[in-house]
């Protein structure tokens, strides 16, 4: 694309994910938009910015960027201390994130409290949002800390869970091997509510590729306690069917019941909150097409001739239909370029996402910028004017 016979105006579309650990979407993406406007040659780049999630941590942000109005609400963080988390709203449409309630990101000192933590935060979030009368609410699933099947969140939308002396429990993974019996008050807000599941995460809630055995590592638990929260889940799934769970008891309730929502493709997401979710009726999207869809990336793209997208890795995942991935689906004929922390995609692969060029972090510095916001924002500036400059 180079050309210095004349000058020319360049239009490009910055529509990347987060870096995660380093920057939000809205970062990269202010970053690489101020790189590619210093950029020198004959002609000017000009670029709109479309910070994107796809369901994970980052989604309330990327909703808000796209125009979506922040609202503040204190929740109970995993471990039940106060959270300010926020949701998103623009009137119509609520988003709500598992990971700026209950999510990894906001365990005291980082410390992994595999059994303890909770999804109740969540579900407060959830209650929050349904006061302002949506039509929809998206249920962004991902950076969970907890892996209790979505009992907490259920607790703060009106389920009631005792063990054998009947005491009240609060939802955590130590607590479901002790439900003794499960109730629900008539909960009539989510009548008239869509509940959308916007998660890529397809697990199952139980066995060898359920929430426990996969995620649960990830959240600190050790084999003792995977295999106790295996146990946990199954007891939480029998205990739900025995108290006649899903059905005419509540306002959007499936017809199948537990033992089915559990086996179903995402019900292990964000620890089981995917289970719970689908318990309440919600219906599972695509969390990366349903933002550039909600996002409206479609007529955005329409107007530029360059796209340029990004995640913090560019690898296998990728391709198996990451944000990135979906990005490149829809730009057409147009040049895509990537940038990335870093790729482990060999330049032979790139075609696979139709890309025409990539940059990563990894080619500018010998110094790990995946914990440096001020080192990763320098290098997508420098990045930025090395695409502009390529363009023009």
């Amino acid at each position: 694309m180079n050309n210095t016979t004349a000058p020319k105006n360049v239009r490009t579309l910055i529509a990347p994910d987060k870096f995660k650990g380093s920057l939000t979407a809205g970062e990269v993406a202010d970053a690489l938009a101020a790189g590619l406007r210093s950029a020198t040659g004959a002609g000017t780049v000009h670029c709109e910015i479309l910070p994107l999630a796809d369901g994970g941590d980052g989604s309330v942000d990327a909703a808000v960027a796209s125009g979506f109005t922040r609202r503040s609400y204190t929740v109970a963080g995993p471990t039940g201390q106060p959270v300010q988390a926020s949701i998103a709203y623009d009137g119509v449409t609520a988003v709500v994130e598992v990971a700026n309630t209950c999510g990894l990101g906001l365990l005291p000192g980082g410390r992994p409290e595999a059994m303890a933590a909770s999804s109740r935060g969540f579900g407060e979030a959830v209650l929050f949002a349904l006061s302002l009368n949506p039509a929809t609410v998206v249920l962004a699933l991902g950076g969970s800390a907890s892996t209790d099947g979505g009992m907490g969140m259920l607790t703060a939308l009106g389920f009631t869970f005792r063990d054998a002396d009947g005491r009240q429990l609060n939802g955590s993974g130590s607590s479901l091997a002790r439900i003794h019996s499960v109730d629900r008050a008539a909960f009539p807000e989510l009548a008239g509510t869509n509940l959308i599941i916007a998660s890529d995460v397809y697990n199952p809630l139980l066995g060898p590729q359920g929430a426990p055995a996969v995620f649960g590592p990830q959240k600190g638990a050790g084999p003792a306690e995977i295999l106790a929260l295996e146990q946990g889940l199954t007891h939480f799934v029998t205990q739900l069917t025995e108290a006649g769970f899903p059905g005419a008891g509540f306002p959007g309730a499936r017809e199948s019941g537990p033992a089915t929502l559990a086996r179903h493709e995402g019900s292990g997401s964000a620890g089981g909150i995917g289970f719970a979710c689908l318990l309440l009726g919600a219906q599972q999207v695509s969390g990366a097409d349903f933002f550039l869809d909600l996002l409206d990336f479609n007529s955005r793209k329409e107007s530029c001739d360059v796209v340029i997208t990004g995640e913090g890795s560019l690898d296998e995942q990728t391709l198996a239909g990451k944000l990135p991935a979906a990005v490149a689906r829809r730009s057409g004929a147009r040049p895509i370029i990537a940038v990335a922390g870093r790729s482990l995609l060999p330049r032979e692969r790139w075609s696979d996402l139709a890309l025409t060029g990539v940059y990563t972090l990894a080619e500018y510095t010998d110094q790990d910028s995946s914990k440096d916001p001020e080192l990763s924002a320098a290098l997508l500036r420098q990045i930025g004017r090395d695409i502009g400059a390529s363009l023009l």
